[in-house]
């Protein structure tokens, strides 16, 4: 038993020391006023995302909502509701970084996201170095 102890204190140190990128992000998330829910997973060796859920799914005569703003004229028939938003998005120090979709635009984006806390995501689209950032709380 006492051999057990070092070892299973060995293992607590070694959680409470890990770097902070292991913080996992991925679930549901609720995007500003509950627009949309997006589904944040791993995709190989990167997370990506996709929208899963509209606050407002369907158009005034009761189409789903598709890309529309999208500039490639051939995926503007594509629904909303499964759209790809993130991409290649990898750990890097505190951070995720890679790619971000913006539909009301129909451009991608470098981005970032970053836990603070459990259950708030901070997300951002940039150009250069101008960045929108955005606060994501996880879905319940």
């Amino acid at each position: 038993m006492t051999r057990s102890l070092p070892a299973l204190v060995l293992t607590a140190l070694g959680f409470s020391l890990s770097p902070a990128h292991a913080a996992d992000p991925t679930g549901v998330w609720l995007t500003p006023e509950g627009k949309s829910r997006v589904q944040i997973s791993s995709c190989g060796e990167a997370l990506c995302g996709k929208i899963i859920a509209l606050k407002e799914p369907t158009t005034p005569d009761g189409k789903p909502k598709l890309d529309a703003k999208n500039q490639d004229a051939g995926q503007r028939s594509r629904p909303l509701i499964g759209l790809p938003l993130l991409s290649g998005m990898k750990p890097n120090g505190e951070q995720w970084q890679g790619s971000i979709y913006n539909p009301e635009d129909g451009k991608t984006y470098k981005a970032k996201m970053m836990l603070d806390g459990a259950s708030r995501l901070n997300v951002s689209g940039c150009v250069t170095v101008f960045c929108k950032t955005q606060n994501w709380t996880r879905a319940k």
